[in-house]
């Protein structure tokens, strides 16, 4: 019987895309079992790959171009067209102009950040004929609330005395005023779908600034600002428009870009794999596999909020597959991914390492696991074909009266 490995994992953020990240675990598994059949399905959620993914399913096309970076900087960019789409559909990601991994390490404070460039890849798409955007939130390094993303689109941020604000989520603490009378007059026709993290909520104690701003590089005290900006940018938006993007499920994905997809842009938010799972291929894919083989960067209690592994747990489980997930790290709360498809997980990390050792290694690290995982898959495959017999069954209780065996 051929013994089908399905590997559909996520990227690696600032390491390894989701293909390479594919490529590893399936050679590694082939090292371990080289009769193995394996299929890859790379998976996006909006974030790095997502552009090129669902480009690459329907046969369209690239388009490169610069744009204004996450802290001012020019930096090179893309956004795409779908092949075979009934009207012309542009592609974008926002990590392709404001992500994490664009965002030197010694530069990272979301307080000064931007989704400027976000917006320039709008404009652009616009500029060659997109009547609808797919736009993937994911894997940013701003926490801005998408405010740079409209000031590229003509949307004017105003403080107290009429002056523009300057880039960052911190200055969204002075807005007084949003003026749309210059708004980009495209933006009433075009259909804009972006896909988002249904759990990332913009304000309160889960909100954008408390869970991600930490990890994007603030302090404590930033935290606490930009959750302030978040609320008065809020509150602004709603007065402004009617949408009240403080409850709207998404709006805090990306920073809380998806507030400004909703309430700035005349957007609609989606959970993100209602988008992403028109284009690939998971769902056949798991139909012909024995095995499932998922990985992200990290592991953790988040991971059932929207991230891949969670995602396809669920869907293999479903089809009532086993499903293994690898990971660079693991984090607290993991054990709650066994309520979500996971059925066990390891990380690739073999010793303590630093940040930067364990990037440069990622792929030997993820090979390594995936062959290490596969051996102990063929060693319970074993044990389930092989017919046990007690070992010392010559050992069992005598029936009373039979004679004792001779030494």
């Amino acid at each position: 019987m051929t013994f089908t490995v399905l590997v559909a994992p996520s990227g690696f953020k600032e390491s390894l895309s989701a293909n390479e990240v594919a490529d590893c675990i399936g050679e590694g598994v082939l090292r371990a079992f080289p009769q193995a059949k394996i299929l890859k399905a790379p998976m996006v959620d909006g974030g790095e790959g997502f552009t090129e993914a669902l480009v690459a399913a329907t046969g369209g096309t690239m388009h490169r171009l610069t744009v204004t970076g996450p802290v001012g900087d020019p930096v090179q960019s893309f956004f795409g067209f779908l092949g075979g789409a009934p009207v012309p559909t542009a592609v974008i990601e926002m990590a392709a102009a404001a992500g994490l991994r664009l965002v030197p390490r010694d530069r990272r404070n979301p307080c000064l950040t931007s989704s400027y460039g976000v917006g320039e890849l709008i404009k652009a798409a616009l500029d060659a004929g997109a009547q609808r955007i797919l736009h993937g939130c994911g894997d940013s390094g701003i926490n801005d609330g998408g405010a740079g993303m409209a000031q590229a689109l003509g949307v004017r941020f105003l403080d107290d005395a009429g002056r523009p604000l300057a880039a960052g989520g911190a200055e969204l603490a002075r807005l007084a005023t949003i003026d749309m009378s210059d708004r980009d007059p495209r933006l009433e026709t075009v259909r804009i779908d972006a896909a988002v993290n249904w759990h990332n909520m913009l304000l309160g104690p889960r909100g954008v600034a408390r869970v991600f701003g930490p990890q994007k590089g603030a302090t404590p005290e930033q935290v606490e600002l930009l959750a302030q900006a978040m609320d008065n940018y809020a509150a602004h938006i709603v007065a402004k428009t009617g949408f009240d993007v403080g409850a709207a499920e998404g709006a805090g994905a990306s920073g809380g870009l998806g507030a400004a997809v909703l309430g700035l842009l005349s957007g609609k938010l989606h959970p993100r794999y209602e988008i992403v799972m028109n284009y690939l291929e998971l769902d056949s894919l798991i139909g012909r596999a024995n095995l499932v083989i998922t990985a992200e960067g990290s592991l953790d209690g988040q991971t059932p909020f929207g991230k891949v592994p969670a995602e396809v747990g669920q869907r293999a489980k479903a089809a009532g597959l086993p499903v293994i997930a690898l990971a660079g790290t693991i984090g607290k709360g993991v054990t709650l991914n066994f309520e979500h498809g996971i059925d066990a997980f390891a990380s690739i990390l073999k010793r303590p390492c630093s940040l930067d050792e364990a990037i440069g290694a990622a792929s030997k690290l993820l090979v390594r696991a995936a062959e290490d995982a596969s051996r102990m898959i063929l060693v319970g495959m074993r044990l389930n074909q092989a017919s046990v017999v007690p070992r010392n069954q010559n050992l069992a209780p005598r029936a009373k009266g039979s004679p004792r065996a001779a030494a």
